[in-house]
């Protein structure tokens, strides 16, 4: 199993949660697929692994391990939600408003800016989400830089 999904089995058990066969195969999926994926996506690749599990079970699933802190739901377009595992990273998505090509970044600047603006209004940030929107270089005709 991916190291990601052992780290986040770990993670779900140190939340007091059972760990399933189900909940176990999401991880898995999440963990090869290094990106975002939208609930359909994780679907399709599971049912690769076990072809009995529905749509429904998977719904259930990722928002049992979202619950536990394990996924992460983004909200990158209006159409539907993506997920990916929770690394807590401080990285941020850059979605791109033509093509929908979704780019991650780290920036150590966010994450001392999110702090910041926390501690100015006497709170604890635990974890921030960043989306910045505008064109990638591609649908821009240009080089990235």
């Amino acid at each position: 199993m991916d190291n990601l999904a052992v780290v986040g089995e770990g993670c779900f058990r140190a939340a007091g949660k059972r760990m399933t066969h189900q909940r176990r195969l999401l991880l898995r999926v999440l963990a090869e697929a290094g990106g975002h994926l939208d609930a359909s996506e994780v679907y399709d690749r599971v049912r690769r692994l076990d072809e009995r599990l529905s749509l429904a079970t998977v719904y259930r699933t990722l928002g049992t391990l979202k619950k536990a802190g394990v996924v992460r739901e983004l909200h990158l377009d209006e159409e539907h939600h993506h997920y990916e595992l929770d690394e807590h990273d401080g990285h941020f998505h850059l979605v791109c408003l033509r093509c929908g090509r979704i780019i991650e970044a780290d920036s150590q600047a966010f994450i001392e800016a999110a702090q910041a603006i926390g501690q100015a209004c006497g709170f604890a940030v635990s974890s921030a989400q960043v989306e910045l929107t505008g064109h990638c270089a591609e649908c821009r005709g240009q080089a990235p830089g």
